[in-house]
């Protein structure tokens, strides 16, 4: 695990490739989500709220496999993966989002995110935002956040090590996903984040600058 203190100021890295969460740090799909798993919850008769308050950073199958029996995950997991397809228009870039990565040209960089493949592609193009190269979603790894997969999946197809990479989150699950893979962490808009482990946290991604470097990148944060 990296163990870098978090520090005031303005932070610098050089790293070899940066890794991004997709929901809350490149793009706003708060209502879009939201619409979405309401009408799900409605449909299942589940308190809105409290299914709400269960979604943030993690896989909609394993949200889907707290709430319902054994034998109802599959057919309802199909349905909120179709319901937030069907409200992904409503996608917007955040802040910072589409500066930062026009500024990536020759970085190595990817999207390592909860939503499905379909969903954080088409949140990405509703948003008007680059795709990536590379894209870890939550149907290509075992375990979703707050385990460490989809980053250090990410990672490996970079052909970059975790611990040489920066991971930016907005989910206390993704915070610890990221730790736990061992990268430096750039907590977007999150209290808790460097109680978390990130080593700094920040409002979005405008206080993210990038100077390509060869083969590497260096970040100055803050």
């Amino acid at each position: 695990m990296n163990t870098e203190p978090a520090r005031p100021g303005p932070l610098e890295l050089d790293v070899a490739a940066l890794l991004f969460d997709n929901d809350g740090v490149l793009v706003d799909s708060v209502d879009a989500g939201n619409r979405a798993w309401r009408q799900w919850a409605q449909e299942h008769d589940l308190d809105e709220e409290r299914v709400l308050e269960m979604i943030h950073g993690r896989r909609a199958q394993d949200t889907v496999m707290t709430l319902l029996p054994a034998d109802q995950v599959a057919v309802a997991t199909d349905r909120i993966n179709e319901l937030e397809l069907g409200t992904a228009s409503l996608t917007t870039a955040l802040p910072g989002a589409a500066e930062l990565l026009g500024s990536l040209a020759g970085v190595r960089w990817a999207v390592a995110t909860s939503a499905t493949r379909p969903l954080a592609l088409a949140r990405l193009r509703a948003a008007g935002l680059p795709l990536p190269d590379v894209l870890v979603s939550a149907e290509e790894v075992e375990a979703g956040k707050p385990a460490p997969d989809p980053y250090l999946t990410a990672a490996d197809r970079l052909g970059a090590d975790a611990g040489d990479c920066v991971v930016f989150e907005d989910s206390g699950a993704g915070v610890d996903a990221g730790v736990a893979a061992g990268a430096h962490v750039v907590a977007i808009g999150l209290a808790d984040g460097v109680a978390r482990g990130a080593v700094t946290v920040v409002g979005d991604l405008g206080a993210v600058g990038a100077q390509p470097r060869g083969e590497r990148v260096r970040l100055v944060v803050g």
